[in-house]
C-alpha cells in the first residue's frame, strides 16, 4: 500500500497517494508501531506530499509528531532528531513562524557543533538556514537594531568558509584517486557544498542591499551587495571543470539565480554605480542567463 502510495506520488497523483500512504499510518498505529522507524518515513513522505500540494500547516503537525517521536526515542544526540528539527524549523520559517524557527536552528547547531566536525557541511548548512531566518526577521528592524543584520552576516561568512573548505579539500582528494574510486555521497556531498557556497554568497548580497534599506541611503547603488554576487559567479567558475559539479542541474539553478540577481542589480543601478559594467558586460550577462536556461531545460533542472 506505502510503496503503491510512494509510485504514485512521482507520478503527480498526490490524493491518491495521500489516501494510501495515510492508510499505511493508521495500520501501523493500530498495530502499535506508530513509533517506529517505519511509521516515521511514512509520515514524512506524507508530509512531503502536504508541503507539495501547499498545505503547509498540516506538513508542520505532522513534522512535530515526527520531532517528537525522534527525540523520545533518540534524543538530541542523535543527527536524525537534528534533521527532523530542522525539517519542522524551515516549515515554521515558510508559515512566518520565524521565532520557533530560529530557537530550533539553534539547537539544531549546537546539537551538530557536539556530534561533527566544525569543518562538516552539515553545519555550514546549518548556518545558512539560520542566517536567513534572522534576515527574514530583519523587516521588522529599525536602524538602531541593525545588529541582527550583522550577525546574520558573520553566520553566512562561516557558511561560506566551510563551504569553501569542502570544496577545496573534496577537489583536491578527487585529484589523487580514480574517477571510478569515488562513492556517490562523496559526489553528492562535493554537490551540495558547492550549492550551500552559492546560496550563501546570493544570500549575503540580499542582507547587503537589506542593510541599505535600513540605512536609507540616497545612493541606491550597493558595491557590497555586488561583489557577493560576483564572488557567487567566480566560485561556480573557479569549480565547474568539475564534471560532477558542472553536469549537477542544482548547482547550475543556484548559478543561474546569482546571474538574475546581478543583472537585476546592475539594471537598477546603471545610472548611479561609478563602477558599473558596461552594456557589453551586462549583455554579456544576460547572454550566459539564456545559454544556462536552455542547458537546464534540457536536463529537466528548474530555471529559477
Amino acid at each position: 500500500m506505502y510503496h503503491l502510495g510512494t509510485v504514485l506520488s512521482l507520478q503527480g497523483k498526490y490524493k491518491d497517494s495521500e489516501a494510501l500512504i495515510r492508510n499505511s499510518i493508521r495500520i501501523l498505529e493500530d498495530g502499535g508501531q506508530g513509533e517506529s522507524m517505519i511509521c516515521t518515513k511514512r509520515m514524512l513522505q506524507l508530509a512531503q506530499i502536504y508541503i507539495i500540494t501547499d498545505r503547509i500547516e498540516e506538513a508542520e503537525s505532522v513534522l512535530r509528531k515526527i520531532l517528537h517521536i525522534m527525540e523520545l526515542a533518540k534524543g538530541w544526540n542523535s543527527l536524525e532528531t537534528v534533521i527532523a528539527a530542522e525539517r519542522l524549523a524551515l516549515t515554521l520559517q515558510s508559515l512566518g513562524n520565524l521565532k520557533e524557527a530560529q530557537e530550533l536552528l539553534k539547537r539544531c547547531l549546537d546539537a551538530r557543533r557536539a556530534l561533527l566536525p566544525e569543518n562538516h557541511i552539515q553545519i555550514a548548512a546549518n548556518l545558512l538556514h539560520l542566517a536567513r531566518v534572522k534576515m527574514f526577521d530583519s523587516s521588522k528592524l529599525n536602524k538602531s537594531n541593525v545588529a541582527e543584520l550583522d550577525m546574520a552576516k558573520d553566520l553566512l561568512s562561516k557558511s561560506i568558509s566551510v563551504a569553501r573548505g569542502n570544496l577545496v579539500r573534496s577537489v583536491r582528494e578527487k585529484g589523487n584517486k580514480q574517477s571510478y574510486g569515488e562513492s556517490v555521497t562523496t559526489v553528492r556531498s562535493r554537490q551540495s557544498a558547492l550549492i550551500i557556497l552559492l546560496q550563501s554568497l546570493d544570500a549575503l548580497s540580499l542582507l547587503e542591499m537589506k542593510r541599505l534599506e535600513l540605512e536609507d541611503s540616497k545612493d541606491p547603488y550597493n558595491s557590497e551587495a555586488e561583489s557577493a554576487l560576483r564572488g557567487c559567479i567566480s566560485a561556480y567558475k573557479e569549480f565547474v571543470n568539475e564534471k560532477s559539479l558542472s553536469d549537477a542541474p542544482g548547482v547550475k539553478a543556484e548559478y543561474l539565480l546569482c546571474l538574475k540577481h546581478l543583472v537585476d542589480l546592475l539594471s537598477d543601478n546603471r545610472t548611479t554605480s561609478k563602477d558599473r559594467s558596461s552594456n557589453a558586460a551586462l549583455q554579456e550577462l544576460k547572454d550566459e542567463i539564456k545559454r544556462v536556461e536552455v542547458e537546464l531545460s534540457k536536463k529537466g533542472g528548474r530555471r529559477s
